[in-house]
């Protein structure tokens, strides 16, 4: 195997020297740049595996030479090195397509875990086949999703994943863990609205024993349990203030204190982080900060809604169904009943797709999965705003004629109360149930009879 061979831009001599030396010990060969000009000529002569640039240049500044790069060589990683506190000049280098940034002066132990895992990246590959993995579609906002999911997955920048419930945020975030270079490491998914905030700080970074009553033993934190590998925050618009001011001091110095300690750890983790709300909207009414908001949103991708594509519904359909199908009992759609989907705008996205397919199978007699068998209301009005009062969607519009089943549509009305109460509690089970004047065992068997997982 040849040897692998780094390019070191930096107008001191004492520091090239310090990475030269450094990136020898870990059997890379290296070439240095002093300005710009030198940059480039390296660049057009040589293939290299990984960059490491200063900002600040005699000719120029580091993030001329990331723009070069991203440009020509889309493959090589690039690291910016940067002085320390200028959190500015670092979301700029991610934002033009650095891989990583490092701060004067060099942490060389933090140097060497940099560039191992930028030598780690895979070869750049196509997106994904459209009848393939996790992240089915052939429409426009699909295929732009794959392709910034590929890019995304070649650097360590903090991504904010938006879009609405059930579009499928954590599948993408996955996709970003899987095709990047910590795929082999763990990814680590948090419901950040499920974590109740007393024990919020210790689940994030971990206690020592005795540091309070019950912690009878050493406990590492979800931060420890992602080591190397990727931190997903779900539903972070949800953590209380106290806590995103300590998540801040963990992403600005990649290291956690443990409850009950005295001494930082450094971590080095991949952040990112999704929610259903607007996180704008979230800091413009003080619910959020803005500076952590800043720090997490370096990049942002948005996850189409499933009505923004209705030409993958089929796709998605037979894929679901697939999955459906046993060996005992294997069903196929009706060509109605596919018109029939197509017909719906989902305000609940592939999920409430995959939960209307669930109930359509249960129901279903013989070989096929009629119009009949698909519950849900051809003309379906755009949800309600979440402060709103609770009302059933589609009772006002629906003629008695239309109703050609009482009892399923009284079923789907019930159902509909139900999943929208889930989704404005962040499924909580307790939350939803007083929210709609139920008993907790009077929720579960409604959930059970109508099969709302």
């Amino acid at each position: 195997m040849s040897q692998q061979t780094a390019l070191i831009i930096d107008d001191e001599p004492d520091i090239r020297e310090l990475l030269e030396i450094t990136l020898g010990r870990m059997n890379l060969r290296t070439r240095s740049a002093c300005n710009v000009k030198e940059a480039y000529q390296w660049l057009t002569r040589e293939r290299f595996d990984v960059c490491l640039t200063d900002m600040r240049l005699p000719d120029g500044t580091g993030l001329d030479i990331i723009e070069f790069v991203q440009k020509n060589y889309s493959d090589t990683p690039i690291a910016m090195i940067t002085a320390y506190g200028c959190v500015d000049t670092a979301t700029q280098a991610l934002k033009a397509g650095a891989f990583d940034f490092i701060t004067k002066p060099v942490d060389l132990v933090r140097l060497r875990e940099m560039v191992s895992s930028a030598l780690r990246l895979p070869v750049t590959k196509m997106p994904p086949a459209i009848t393939e993995g996790p992240l089915l579609g052939q429409s426009v906002p699909m295929h732009k999703l794959r392709e910034q999911i590929s890019k995304l997955a070649r650097s360590q920048a903090p991504v904010y994943i938006s879009g609405e419930s059930g579009s499928g945020k954590e599948l993408v975030a996955r996709q970003i863990h899987l095709q990047g270079a910590r795929a082999k490491q763990p990814f680590i998914p948090i419901n950040c609205g499920a974590i109740p905030a007393e024990l919020m700080e210790s689940e994030f970074f971990g206690h020592k024993k005795g540091s309070f009553t019950g912690a009878n033993e050493d406990k590492p934190g979800l931060f420890e349990a992602a080591r190397g590998g990727t931190l997903f925050l779900d539903e972070v618009a949800d953590l209380p203030l106290s806590m995103q001011v300590k998540l801040l001091r963990a992403l600005q110095e990649k290291a956690i204190r443990p409850v009950g300690s005295q001494q930082e750890h450094l971590v080095d983790v991949r952040i990112l982080s999704a929610t259903h709300k607007n996180l704008a909207d979230e800091v413009a009414a003080g619910r959020f900060r803005q500076d952590l908001y800043y720090r997490l949103n370096v990049i942002e991708l948005n996850v189409p809604p499933l009505r923004e594509r209705p030409e993958d519904i089929e796709l998605l359909s037979e894929s679901i169904l697939k999955r459906l199908n046993t060996d005992a009992v294997r069903l196929r759609f009706h060509p109605e009943a596919l018109h029939k989907l197509k017909g719906y705008s989902f305000s609940g996205n592939v999920r409430e797709l995959e939960n209307i397919l669930e109930r359509a199978y249960t129901l279903a007699e013989g070989e096929f999965i009629h119009a009949q068998d698909i519950q849900i209301q051809q003309k379906e009005q755009p949800p309600a705003p979440a402060a709103q009062p609770l009302t059933a969607p589609g009772l006002a519009q629906s003629e008695p004629e239309q109703v050609v089943n009482l009892e399923l549509h009284l079923e789907d009305i019930e159902r509909k109360l139900i999943t929208q109460a889930l989704e404005e509690t962040r499924w909580n089970r307790t939350a939803a149930a007083e929210r709609l004047g139920l008993s907790f065992r009077s929720l579960r068997y409604r959930l059970k009879k109508l099969g709302i997982e």
